[in-house]
């Protein structure tokens, strides 16, 4: 999966993220797939009955692995999930298809936004993963929070089976840490579009 690696990348992008002139739905699928990098399925299917706003949670079930995941949400996917229920909130789906709002967004529109923000070829919707891995592991993050964080299952069974901590504590802090770290990279350039 295409995929940037470079902080100055990182930047670059967050900048052509914050520039979009799609919809605020699209742009805010988008930006969330930046915030917490989670499935690009998993993302454009949101319900908002998954999501806790006054915890800062999304519970949901990973289609993958058929087990339930829990993501910390940081004060910017907050403060941006709050934005898109003034949009969306009226349908149990966050991102409704365009046609039929019964449905979600089209398994193609990240790809298709990036593609229009100049990054055809260079970066995908799953890409968002592959950047928060490494560089929360630069930044020197434990690798089983990140692990946990991207909803990867433990491969070694045995330790699988004993070890059902979920370190939602560590996890909010890296999950707010990372959302500060985008909006830096931002702001030499852009104000940030989800204020704290």
């Amino acid at each position: 999966f295409a995929a940037l690696t470079e902080p100055d990348d990182v930047a670059r992008l967050m900048v052509a993220i914050h520039a979009y002139r799609g919809t605020p739905e699209v742009r805010g699928l988008v930006l969330l797939s930046a915030l917490l990098f989670q499935r690009p399925g998993e993302l454009r299917r949101m319900v908002w009955n998954e999501i806790n706003l006054d915890r800062a949670e999304w519970r949901y079930t990973v289609t993958k692995t058929k087990t339930p995941h829990i993501v910390p949400l940081s004060t910017q996917a907050v403060n941006l999930l709050r934005s898109l229920h003034t949009l969306t909130g009226h349908s149990a789906l966050l991102f409704p298809g365009e046609r039929d709002h019964e449905k979600p967004m089209s398994n193609n529109t990240i790809l298709g936004a990036l593609d229009r923000m100049g990054y055809k070829g260079r970066m995908t919707g799953h890409g968002f993963r592959g950047i928060a891995s490494t560089l929360l592991h630069e930044q020197g993050w434990p690798h089983e929070h990140i692990e946990l964080q991207l909803a990867h299952q433990e491969r070694n069974r045995v330790s699988a089976s004993y070890n059902h901590a979920l370190y939602l504590q560590p996890r909010a802090k890296m999950m707010q840490a990372w959302s500060d770290f985008l909006d830096a990279k931002l702001a030499d350039n852009v104000t940030p579009l989800t204020q704290k």
